[in-house]
């Protein structure tokens, strides 16, 4: 177990079964984890209700957030703006009550909130989801997997920047090797944006000495001998993560299937924030808070930061994007 006290706050109205799963996920994340504590956002019984199953000592490291109000799964990302129990848990973490956030509801509203209430990176206008997946030769780094629905150049080529540094922070990968995914490896595969970003990041500098190999294929992501990190828009990226965990749900599981990715970490936001599926059973909320802890142990969100502003962009001469953030709901 990694030191250091770690202070997460979760979302308990987040999910399509919450809250008996995130109780459930949350019980067995502070009975696992002696230095965690929990801030527990949602209806004052439902709280109470874990708060209770805890034994005295637990109980000391919970504490609650009286919100009654959650955005729903089919709500327009935007109702992140108004008083829920996901706007409610950035708020804590944006305050200093917690130290990252946890939700399994809508991934819209949380990467909404998350912007809102604690703004972004200079020169990201989309932050991605970036989720870790086992492969034949370790693990990689695929970004973005649902935070942004848009495909554009300019925002592949920052999240190349944005995965070359988590990889290195969170999986202390050294000169992590880059890939864009798309239909063949070839110079010019792929549609326009992809054709433009391969040669946008044939050119840029990444960070923690990476480089960029190329374009890679779908079965790159799972073999793992070509790229550390692979970055994709979010609605290919998504449709891939969950195709990958369908196949190890269909194969019977296996030790692969131990490590699939349950939650995926924000970046480009001023906080730690993890996002897990909607679909999220219990175990799965206990590693995105065991994620999330870990990531704040690590100093991840700093370290990645301060890795992205030393990092001078080659993409100023594409379009800028300045719309809001455009997300999908994984």
């Amino acid at each position: 177990m990694e030191p250091g006290t770690a202070r997460i706050a979760v979302d308990l109205l987040g999910g399509d079964d919450a809250p008996a799963v995130v109780v459930d996920g949350a019980l067995r994340a502070i009975r696992v984890d002696p230095h965690l504590h929990l801030l527990l956002v949602g209806p004052h019984e439902v709280a109470g209700e874990l708060i209770d199953a805890l034994d005295p000592a637990q109980r000391a490291r919970v504490t609650s957030r009286a919100v009654r109000v959650a955005v729903g799964m089919a709500d327009h990302p935007t109702a992140a703006r108004a008083h829920s129990t996901v706007r409610a848990a950035v708020a804590a973490v944006h305050e200093g009550a917690a130290d990252g956030l946890v939700s399994a509801g809508s991934t819209g509203a949380t990467v909404t909130a998350a912007a809102l209430g604690l703004g972004r990176w200079p020169g990201v206008r989309r932050p991605a989801l970036a989720a870790s997946l086992p492969t034949a030769a370790g693990r990689v780094v695929l970004l973005d997997v649902g935070g942004s629905l848009e495909p554009r150049a300019a925002t592949l080529a920052r999240h190349a920047v944005l995965g070359a540094a988590y990889a290195t922070v969170a999986h202390a990968v050294e000169a992590p090797r880059v890939g864009l995914l798309s239909v063949g490896t070839e110079a010019g595969k792929g549609d326009r944006v992809r054709r433009l970003a391969d040669g946008v990041l044939a050119a840029q500098a990444l960070p923690c000495g990476g480089h960029y190999v190329g374009l890679v294929e779908g079965y790159d992501v799972t073999l793992g001998a070509r790229a550390d990190v692979v970055v994709t828009d979010g609605f290919t990226g998504n449709v891939l993560l969950k195709a990958i965990e369908g196949a190890y749900a269909m194969a019977g599981g296996g030790p692969a299937a131990d490590t699939t990715p349950r939650a995926a970490a924000l970046l480009g936001v001023g906080g730690t924030v993890v996002v897990c599926h909607g679909a999220a059973r219990a175990d799965d909320v206990a590693s995105g808070i065991a994620l999330a802890a870990h990531l704040h142990r690590r100093g991840a969100v700093e370290r990645v930061a301060a890795l992205l502003a030393g990092t001078p962009p080659a993409d100023a001469d594409l379009p800028v994007d300045t719309t809001d953030t455009e997300v999908t709901a994984p």
